[in-house]
């Protein structure tokens, strides 16, 4: 059963907007936005929490519900998000929880369950890449150029305008190989929940802006042989954003971790696929 969002305040005294799905004493599963919780599909919590999981999907800093303050010159690094998923699993639970993350938020989960392994009996890696945003590593594919030159050239819409919004969100899903009417209505939906007006902040919400100013240093990707917790690096095969041989050198890179290719799925987790996903994170 999920309950609404709420605005919960860490012990760190960081306020971060969370929800949860099944019941509160079964095993927790931390979800980490990208940025917003809804990167990941309500489906895939229900899903989760009907295998016996207590669901618990959050918005990073400056998206959603959760503490907002300029995300175009944000005042906390890369390590103080990891930080706040490790004081959040804390928080709520006091076993070691699994740790979830898509696309950016996969880099906070990596870095978290790096710096605080006693806070994770278990890592979900899904749609991300085991170095942080900017130039990529000569060994890992980059993004597609003919995707991004199409998805730069779309016009930015007015970012204080929901419907105008929710095209631009289609376009650029369309783009990209994701659904457009999914994304559409998660693009509305996230709009209803950014708590400001400021058009930067829709931007930041919608497109998770806040990455390109925020110190991801120093590289993490060197030290991923140091997990030790079941690992399940799941990646769209046509993914143009991280393509997923990045999704494959996570896999490689950490110790036994198990790979788990989506052959029609691109950045997003497609809905029909809540299930296949769920299956193979609960089996990990």
């Amino acid at each position: 059963m999920e309950m609404p969002t709420e605005s919960f305040r860490t012990s760190t005294g960081v306020d971060l907007g969370i929800e949860h799905f099944g019941d509160p004493a079964a095993p927790l599963v931390l979800l980490a936005g990208g940025p917003t919780m809804l990167s990941w599909p309500d489906e895939l919590c229900e899903a989760l929490a009907r295998r016996g999981r207590h669901v618990v999907r959050y918005d990073l800093r400056d998206a959603g519900a959760s503490t907002t303050g300029d995300p175009d010159a944000p005042k906390y690094t890369l390590r103080d998000l990891a930080r706040d998923a490790a004081v959040l699993a804390r928080d709520l639970d006091d076993l070691p929880a699994h740790l979830a993350g898509i696309g950016i938020g996969g880099m906070v989960a990596q870095v978290a369950a790096l710096d605080h392994p006693d806070a994770f009996s278990a890592l979900t890696l899904a749609g991300t890449r085991p170095v942080a945003p900017g130039p990529v590593d000569a060994d890992l594919p980059d993004h597609d150029a003919g995707t991004l030159e199409r998805a730069f050239a779309l016009p930015m819409p007015d970012w204080s305008d929901r419907d105008a919004v929710a095209d631009f969100a289609a376009a650029h899903a369309e783009i990209l190989g994701n659904d457009p009417v999914a994304a559409r209505a998660t693009a509305a939906r996230v709009f209803d929940r950014t708590p400001s007006t400021e058009p930067a902040v829709h931007r930041a919400n919608q497109l998770g802006m806040v990455f390109a100013a925020l110190d991801c240093t120093p590289r993490w990707r060197e030290r991923l042989s140091e997990l030790a917790v079941p690992t399940l690096v799941v990646h769209g095969r046509r993914d143009p954003f991280f393509p997923v041989g990045n999704g494959e050198a996570l896999a490689t890179e950490i110790p036994d971790a198990r790979l788990h290719v989506l052959d029609e799925a691109a950045t997003a987790i497609p809905l029909r696929l809540a299930e296949e996903v769920a299956a193979a994170m609960v089996a990990r």
